[in-house]
């Protein structure tokens, strides 16, 4: 399993061959609270690193979701619509939101492996 990569908004990456998949870490998911509903990106949809793409309602709180990479929206994890409680439940598996076919895919590379994720969170406490 490749690993996952992570940026300083609280996404994660996971690059699958063409494409790469993205969800909100462990920490977003615990921060945000009991997520309510998603609002998914349109597939097709080209998005520059950074933008905001997707939004995440919680009991607390709406969110945006970014797009940690540039590139092309290629599947957006429907399930979710009906039950946006798998973010809570398991936000690195089955919690994704959408996947990206990326412009660059060597800017997945340069993205947070865990520990440094890590000390990042620790930095912000």
């Amino acid at each position: 399993m490749p690993e996952l990569k992570y940026t300083q908004d609280h996404e994660w990456v996971q690059a699958e061959g063409d494409a790469a998949t993205i969800g909100i870490t462990d920490h977003a998911q615990n921060a945000l609270g009991d997520v309510v509903f998603v609002d998914l990106p349109e597939v097709g949809r080209e998005v520059a690193a950074g933008e905001a793409i997707a939004v995440v309602e919680s009991v607390k709180a709406a969110s945006d979701v970014y797009a940690p990479i540039a590139g092309r929206v290629v599947e957006v994890n429907a399930a979710l619509t009906d039950d946006p409680g798998l973010i809570n439940r398991e936000p690195t598996g089955s919690g994704w939101f959408f996947k990206i076919e990326p412009a660059d895919p060597a800017a997945i590379g340069a993205l947070m492996d865990e520990s440094a994720y890590a000390a990042f969170v620790d930095s912000q406490a």
